[in-house]
């Protein structure tokens, strides 16, 4: 029995998952391996225990943020201004709108579950203006 925080998920085109040993290179053989994760969804789960230090995007997809344990704050970049949606009890979830820019911080030690469509994922220090 694999755990998510152990062995991530792909998920493919054909509704088929694919597990994946998560290393230090994880993210660019997985890239590798899916021509650029076109098309592709990443099933992953991860502990957190400070803010994020980035600001991430992902152009092809919502994506589904579903809190494990703990609590977390997320900041989305909307048109419309920033937007925070809080994680507070445990299966709480939030949806990334496709094309939006987000980040989190952590009140407390937290573990989330991501459901990302991962083409094109983008990541900076900071949001374009």
């Amino acid at each position: 029995m694999a755990s998510i925080f152990d062995q991530f998920a792909v998920l493919r085109p054909d509704l088929h998952l694919d597990q994946h040993e998560v290393g230090p290179d994880f993210y660019q053989r997985i890239d590798r391996i899916y021509n650029g994760f076109r098309s592709h969804t990443l099933i992953s789960a991860h502990h957190f225990t400070e803010d994020w230090p980035t600001w991430e995007i992902h152009p092809k997809g919502d994506e589904m943020v579903i809190l494990m344990s703990g609590r977390a704050e997320f900041r989305l970049k909307m048109e419309s201004g920033e937007q925070i949606l809080e994680l507070a009890s445990p299966g709480s979830y939030l949806i990334v709108p496709k094309n939006t820019w987000h980040t989190a911080a952590i009140d407390q030690p937290s573990s989330l579950l991501f459901i990302t469509p991962g083409e094109e994922t983008q990541n900076q220090v900071s949001p374009p203006v």
